[in-house]
C-alpha cells in the first residue's frame, strides 16, 4: 500500500520529497501536472517509484472523467481535498488487489502517450508547411 501526502500548494514552501501536482480548479480538476500552478495541490510520497504508480493512476482517473462527479461550484467547478484523496484512496485499494493488471494497462497509457505526442508533432509540422506554401506566394 502507496502512502501519501496531498495537501493544498504553497509557493513558499520547499519541497523535497518526490512529489507531483493535481490541479483542483476549472473543468480539468483532477489532472495531474509535473509544474505547479495557482490552483493545485501537491502530492508527496517516500519513493520514486510510489510517485509514478500514483501518478500514472490519477492521470487514468482524470481520463476516465472520474473526478467530475466530484466537482462543486457554479461558475468556477472545483474539487476539494477530501474527495480527491478518497477518490485516489479507492482506486488505489482497487490496483492493489490486481497490480498486474494496472502495469499492462500502464504500459499501454505510455505507449498511447507517446503516439499522441507524436501525432501532435506531424500536425504541427503539417500547419508550418500550409504556412511556408503561402509565405511563398506573398
Amino acid at each position: 500500500m502507496c502512502s501519501f501526502i496531498l495537501k493544498f500548494y504553497n509557493q513558499k514552501e520547499e519541497i523535497r520529497k518526490p512529489h507531483f501536482f493535481i490541479l483542483n480548479k476549472g473543468n480539468n480538476s483532477g489532472k495531474p501536472l509535473t509544474v505547479p500552478c495557482p490552483n493545485c495541490f501537491v502530492i508527496q510520497f517516500q519513493c520514486e517509484e510510489e510517485k509514478e504508480k500514483i501518478y500514472w493512476l490519477s492521470y487514468s482517473l482524470w481520463q476516465s472523467k472520474a473526478f467530475y462527479p466530484f466537482l462543486r461550484g457554479s461558475v468556477i467547478p472545483f474539487v476539494v481535498l477530501r474527495d480527491v484523496k478518497s477518490c485516489l484512496s479507492a482506486a488505489l485499494n482497487k490496483v492493489d488487489e490486481n497490480p498486474a493488471q494496472f502495469e499492462k494497462a500502464v504500459a499501454a497509457l505510455r505507449s498511447l502517450e507517446a503516439i499522441e505526442k507524436q501525432y501532435k508533432q506531424n500536425l504541427l509540422l503539417i500547419s508550418q508547411t500550409k504556412r511556408m506554401l503561402f509565405y511563398k506566394f506573398l
